[in-house]
């Protein structure tokens, strides 16, 4: 998982009988594109890339895709949410203070989708608070349709994961989910949809009112 990269400068001078000989010099690597980490909020602003889940605890979060950040992880979110894939899915792995993950439609974190998986996009984004990265194994390219949403910052994950976009609204919601791995009584997603697709938020049914039972009644009588 964790990559070293070991590099050695050697400086010296050498003296020579015969004459120099030039060397050709190697061209210099183009330096990576610098990326902005400024994530708009405006709802208005490019429908196209804000990703809305609706989920089971009756909450509505959206998400600020990045293409600017991971193109192809962008993409494969916005194919398979078009597809209906993430419908229905839970959040199948969720840990207090750390994040919320779903994308498994076997709701075991051992599945994904029947696309290929996804090369590795790692880039230099922090992992704030409402950050969505994309899950995978001990192996760079093996993100398919798994993410996860960050409670609170984890720079640890920097590098490491591909960062792919942040919750610009509706991090209340995610703070909401149900925690557990899995838990016993697991928050879905509902419907995903992109913003620019203008689907109707689905009706969620209120959680059943709990049975009052002959004991209770009689404990409630005794007290």
């Amino acid at each position: 998982m964790n990559r070293r990269l070991f590099a050695s400068i050697v400086l010296g001078l050498t003296l020579a009988a015969t004459p120099a000989v030039a060397k050709k010099k190697e061209p210099l690597a183009p330096a990576a594109p610098a990326i902005s980490v400024v994530v708009s909020p405006d709802v208005s602003v490019d429908p196209d890339n804000i990703l809305v889940l609706d989920l089971s605890n009756g909450g509505r979060v959206m998400i600020r895709l990045m293409p600017t950040w991971a193109p192809g992880h962008v993409e494969r979110v916005k194919t398979l949410t078009k597809q209906g894939f993430y419908n229905g899915i839970i959040f199948h792995r969720v840990i207090d203070g750390f994040m919320a993950q779903t994308g498994d439609p076997t709701g075991t974190g051992q599945g994904g989708s029947q696309l290929p998986d996804l090369k590795a996009e790692f880039n230099y984004v922090p992992h704030v608070r409402g950050t969505v990265s994309m899950a995978r194994t001990d192996q760079p390219d093996t993100a398919n349709s798994q993410f996860f949403i960050v409670f609170y910052p984890r720079f640890a994950l920097d590098h490491r994961y591909t960062n792919f976009g942040r919750v610009i609204s509706g991090m209340d919601v995610v703070d909401a989910i149900v925690r557990g791995e899995p838990p016993s009584n697991p928050t879905k997603i509902v419907q995903a949809s992109m913003l620019s697709e203008n689907k109707p938020r689905p009706a969620v049914a209120a959680p059943a009112p709990t049975a009052i039972t002959a004991d209770m009644l009689s404990n409630s009588k005794s007290n």
